[in-house]
């Protein structure tokens, strides 16, 4: 008898770009699905299976390949599987695509450039399998200290959301210090901005616990970075509701604790878009100047 071959254990990085796979891909399903109004038992019953294999491939766990095909065609979906370069940098919406995101990153950039601060705007970052784009960064050589932003108009799916920002939290800073030439940062400051808007307050209110266990700490530090001293030392990450479009003497950002009570500034997204449509960019470059 022929002695039994040994099969090799899947490294680490495929078990987690597998991982990361079933994830995007569960994720893309829910929203497809709630599109359509269906339940998951719905679903199932369209494409063949059993409830509990959808639940299962919805919620991001692996599948098969038939299943996840059976799904994509119920849905009216193509099913496709890509090989992915992480060294070159996907394609980003034009500005006229997303303009209240743009928006936003506009006017942090030119308050805290205005300060003196280095900035970067869709910063890269590679760490081994992880790689991703921040969508502003700021820091202080001389201070070594590091603020880091992700804007967000919307929160379609939290966990999806959480996954990008816990990432960029840990394997961001290394990647920035040295592009900026320091050995490491002394504080850094972590920031989720979200859109001033109904659709964001509600899911603020909806999911109050998971934004602060998120993101617990309150916005001091951000509100040091805000006022041009960032902090000396420690790491927070914290969350504000942000608005592109604040004029006057309007506040530009508000704490997630003042958010839970605050009235909102925008219906949702298309309302802040047609507010920019109508006040055109020197609305962001007054309140930014």
């Amino acid at each position: 008898m022929s002695p039994r071959r040994s099969v090799p254990q899947p490294q680490q990085a495929a078990i987690a770009a597998e991982r990361r796979m079933w994830l995007v891909f569960g994720s893309e399903l829910r929203d497809a699905r709630r599109a359509r109004g269906w339940s998951v038992a719905e679903l199932a019953r369209r494409a063949g299976l059993s409830p509990t294999s959808a639940y299962v491939i919805e919620a991001g766990q692996a599948g098969s390949g038939d299943a996840a095909a059976r799904i994509a065609v119920a849905l009216g979906r193509r099913p496709e599987l890509h090989l992915v370069d992480p060294r070159k940098r996907e394609a980003r919406p034009s500005l006229s695509a997303d303009p209240v995101h743009s928006a936003m990153g506009e006017l942090e950039a030119a308050h805290f450039a205005g300060l003196g601060f280095r900035v970067g705007i869709d910063e890269p970052y590679q760490h081994y399998q992880f790689a991703g784009r921040a969508d502003l960064v700021a820091w202080d050589v001389d201070a070594r200290a590091l603020l880091h932003i992700e804007n967000r108009t919307r929160f379609p799916d939290f966990q999806e959301m959480a996954g990008a920002f816990n990432a960029k939290r840990e394997y961001l800073a290394d990647s920035l210090a040295a592009r900026a030439g320091v050995t490491s940062w002394r504080s850094q400051t972590h920031v989720i901005a979200a859109l001033w808007s109904s659709e964001v307050l509600h899911a603020l209110r909806l999911r109050t616990a998971s934004f602060r266990a998120l993101c617990p700490d309150p916005a001091q530090a951000f509100e040091a970075w805000w006022a041009g001293s960032p902090a000396r030392v420690g790491a927070k990450s914290t969350l504000v509701v942000l608005d592109p479009t604040a004029a006057g003497r309007q506040r530009t950002w508000i704490t997630l604790d003042d958010a839970i009570n605050a009235r909102p500034r925008h219906r949702g997204y298309s309302g802040a878009a047609a507010t920019l449509a109508r006040n055109g960019p020197t609305a962001v470059e007054r309140r930014s100047g």
